[in-house]
């Protein structure tokens, strides 16, 4: 490789990486990013953030926004989409969600885990379900929350150790557990019952009940679960409401059994 080319090579991944802290800046609370505040970031004068952003809008990934500074462009939904349909999970499961939200009433999540990283891949709700703010790829903490403990307590108990050692282990309510040994005695009862709930551990107002999807090796890739205002759910319906929750992840576990062959 010449010095030209590996000098290129270089400026390349440069360039992509200042894109890239640049697409991250956004989140829920941060939908519109200014020049100056990505010229903050990247430490650079504004012109040079500016012909960044110019590249990604060019690119559609950013777009100007009505009122200043910069937001999230067509492209990058287009590439949501493609991600979902990807992974096919979404299509399998949508049907026993939507049967299973119309059911409770509740809203009803699809959730993975990469690593350490907990994500929404879908939802669905009945017509009279409370909204409940967990949108399509939000991620969610690998220590709270049903659906984020259901994926966890399938691992390997070395690789769950090693998953909440190395991450930061939050507090969200007085209910979140953040101690490891805790974390892992929780997994083991999650696994004798076949289901996880949590009660105000990640939302102070919000139930989760959450079962594991498996796939045609009987791997848990996936879970599904409900999420639901703490008031509507009474502790005495948890066990009702879970025994549907375990029948609709049957239901998509067997039809991604059956759409692998």
């Amino acid at each position: 490789m010449s010095g030209d080319t590996s000098s290129n090579y270089r400026d390349r991944n440069s360039t992509a990486d200042r894109a890239l802290d640049i697409l991250t800046m956004f989140d829920d609370i941060q939908l519109v990013v200014s020049g100056s505040a990505v010229a903050e970031r990247l430490g650079v004068a504004r012109s040079t953030a500016y012909r960044y952003l110019q590249s990604l809008v060019a690119g559609r990934f950013l777009e100007e926004a009505p009122g200043g500074g910069f937001r999230l462009g067509l492209r990058v939904l287009e590439i949501a989409r493609l991600a979902r349909r990807s992974y096919g999970l979404s299509e399998v499961a949508l049907p026993s969600m939507q049967a299973l939200a119309e059911d409770v009433h509740e809203t009803v999540l699809l959730t993975r885990r990469t690593g350490n990283l907990v994500v929404c891949v879908d939802r669905a709700e009945s017509t009279r379900a409370v909204r409940i703010s967990y949108e399509r790829g939000s991620a969610l903490p690998i220590n709270a929350g049903a659906s984020a403990l259901v994926l966890l307590a399938w691992s390997p108990d070395d690789e769950a150790r090693r998953l909440l050692e190395s991450a930061e282990l939050r507090r969200f309510t007085p209910a979140t557990l953040t101690d490891v040994d805790a974390l892992l005695e929780r997994l083991a009862r999650i696994r004798r019952l076949g289901y996880s709930v949590t009660r105000s551990e990640l939302d102070s107002d919000v139930v989760g009940i959450s079962a594991p999807i498996r796939d045609a090796d009987q791997q848990v890739v996936a879970a599904v679960g409900i999420a639901a205002l703490a008031s509507r759910i009474r502790p005495e319906a948890e066990t009702e409401i879970a025994q549907k929750v375990l029948a609709t992840a049957g239901e998509i576990s067997h039809r991604m059994a059956v759409v692998a062959g």
